[in-house]
């Protein structure tokens, strides 16, 4: 049997989850399940160590591998596990000479479990060629990994190690060869995509980069960007958002809460009327930019009107996607030190932030009817709009290719084409 690999968290994990496939599979592996865990929240660890329970029990036979952040961070809890048979570091998972080496552990007898170096350690980040993504329609390019800002509340830094940048031609390269293979969308990932080309000769910046992808692969229809920081938007970054209708509508933004004293609390580098400042100036230069964003419920120290603060950035900055986190203490960070919210208050916010979330969502899909879209066919019967809107198709398409739509309805979640 071939290699299997089960994807938790970001779109970072899934693009890296092919190169993981491909070098699992070039150093001799088969009847094998390669876990990709994520450490963003208590939650993702929990969730990576129920699914390594279920799939012991579903493949007794197979050998189960675990990766990733959460494998990076907490290498000794996955070792612990009797259903896992070896651990692997991120700064291991993507190459050939790590695969060698977990090959290599299976085959003497007491080596180590865990084969996890230090992170700190990574100096560079190489573009990772893969040719397809299996089951999707967009295709991830990695222009970035790591991350040099100790958020409070973050344990990601520690997963993934200090930033550092693929040379902007290598992902020109890389961004050509996947529209050549038919991909329609590219998505640029990373852990802090706005920090591009510090690291670089010259310093460039991700509006440059936007911008030269634009214009060296002239046959890209779509490009799109993760999540970016607010703080870091350069201005080339803006003129791409105002010039280029190949860079698509939609931005999702880290914006985390809507409360300065927060902001500070979390060492943001933002505050509160930077963050509606910013979506202003977007909405100014691009009227149809629709935005997401990540938030925290339940913060520590956070009181009921520091969290109405985050409940009215919602309207002020114009969101219509929320990701929504109740706050979970990580071990290691600062945050884990500070006075906690009650576990019910923190659950009780996310709840009323995702209501929030849910109603602004529906003024979009409302604000959308009876306009034509061309939509990202994703499965056989739904895609999305520019604007990354879900839509449900009347009729199947072939998935990867664009159509184009007017949507007729909407059921609070997605569009209903006509």
């Amino acid at each position: 049997m071939s290699v299997e690999v089960v994807t938790f968290g970001c779109r970072l994990n899934a693009a890296e989850s092919e190169v993981i496939r491909r070098e699992a599979t070039r150093a001799g592996f088969s009847d094998t399940v390669v876990v990709n865990t994520c450490a963003v929240t208590t939650e993702a660890v929990r969730q990576a160590r129920q699914a390594i329970r279920g799939l012991r029990r579903r493949r007794p036979n197979a050998k189960i591998i675990v990766t990733g952040c959460a494998a990076q961070t907490e290498p000794q809890t996955f070792a612990a596990m009797p259903e896992t048979d070896r651990v692997l570091g991120n700064g291991e998972k993507l190459t050939g000479a790590g695969w060698a080496k977990v090959r290599a552990a299976f085959d003497i007898e007491g080596s180590p479990k865990a084969i996890v170096n230090d992170i700190m350690a990574v100096k560079e980040t190489a573009p990772h060629l893969v040719d397809t993504f299996a089951g999707r329609a967009r295709a991830f390019v990695q222009v970035q990994n790591g991350c040099d800002h100790r958020c409070t509340f973050c344990i990601i830094p520690f997963g993934r190690g200090n930033s550092r940048s693929v040379a902007m031609g290598a992902v020109v390269e890389d961004v050509r060869r996947l529209v050549a293979n038919g991909y329609c969308e590219i998505v640029l990932t990373g852990v802090d995509i706005t920090s591009y080309g510090a690291d670089l000769p010259g310093a460039p910046k991700l509006g440059a980069l936007v911008k030269q992808i634009l214009k060296h692969v002239p046959e890209l229809q779509r490009l799109r960007l993760s999540s970016i920081d607010s703080v870091e938007a350069d201005r080339e970054l803006l003129e791409a958002v105002a010039d280029e209708p190949r860079l698509m509508p939609h931005l999702h933004l880290s914006l985390q809460s809507g409360d300065d004293l927060i902001l500070k609390r979390m060492r943001r580098r933002h505050d509160r009327g930077q963050a509606i400042a910013l979506c202003r100036t977007l909405r100014q230069l691009r009227p149809d930019i629709v935005f997401g964003a990540d938030l925290i419920a339940g913060f520590p120290t956070e009181t009921e009107d520091m969290f109405r603060r985050s409940l009215d950035l919602v309207a002020e900055c114009g969101l219509t996607y929320l990701h929504v986190f109740p706050f979970s203490p990580r071990p290691g960070t600062p945050a884990a030190r500070m006075p906690q919210i009650a576990g019910v208050v923190v659950h009780e916010r996310a709840r009323r932030l995702r209501e929030i979330g849910a109603l602004a969502l529906r003024r979009h899909l409302e604000r959308e009817l009876g306009a034509t879209r061309r939509i990202l066919v994703e499965s056989d019967c739904t895609g999305r709009t520019e604007q990354f809107t879900i839509v449900k198709l009347r009729a199947a398409s072939l998935p990867g290719t664009i159509v184009e739509r007017t949507a007729a309805g909407h059921d609070g979640r997605q569009l209903l084409a006509a």
